[in-house]
């Protein structure tokens, strides 16, 4: 038996499941979370937990048997609290700004990086070198937070780049020895 889906979801008051077939709707007070499922995982909802079950012990089901409860638990966590994740910008210059709805972040290039949240995603910038990505679907706050990320990976040298909240980048060494030794 799976041991992370064999764990029963409790549902939060205010949190409300519907399942019709393999299709998932997640109710709550931060918003709406619709998902398509494996079809042959059964989910049931009874008396304020969920529980997520498989149909036989093939490799194929014991695999989605976990999946398929993490995803549910991810729907009901998000709609009732949410998901949030942090970057910091380390190097000289490097800041973050909002106009609007957009992210701007001046990371040593010759421009400014102009970024557009998608939709039922909030970006906060309360310190210049900070970036807070948080919204209810957990996926795409990992995303955005990675795209946000790719326009300045941290470096192993100097450290310097779009780094998550407690990352430790590994330092490498530099050159060493003398330029013009070994003539």
């Amino acid at each position: 038996m799976s041991r992370i889906g064999k764990l029963p979801i409790t549902l939060p008051s205010g949190v409300d499941v519907v399942v019709s077939g393999s299709y998932v709707r997640v109710e709550g007070g931060k918003g709406v979370l619709e998902r398509s499922l494996p079809p042959s995982m059964r989910v049931q909802v009874e008396d304020r937990t969920v529980t997520v079950s498989r149909p036989s012990e093939t490799v194929m089901h014991r695999s989605l048997h976990g999946l398929t409860r993490t995803l549910v638990a991810n729907m009901v966590e998000g709609v009732s609290q949410g998901f949030t994740r942090q970057l910091e910008l380390v190097g000289v210059g490097f800041r973050a700004s909002k106009q609007g709805n957009d992210l701007v972040l001046a990371l040593g290039y010759s421009h400014p990086i102009r970024y557009t949240p998608p939709e039922g995603v909030v970006i906060d910038v309360p310190v210049p070198t900070q970036i807070a990505v948080s919204g209810i679907n957990k996926e795409v706050v990992g995303q955005v937070a990675a795209k946000i990320r790719s326009f300045r990976k941290p470096e192993p040298y100097k450290g310097k780049g779009v780094l998550y909240k407690g990352e430790k980048i590994r330092r490498k060494a530099g050159k060493s020895g003398k330029a013009g030794k070994g003539k």
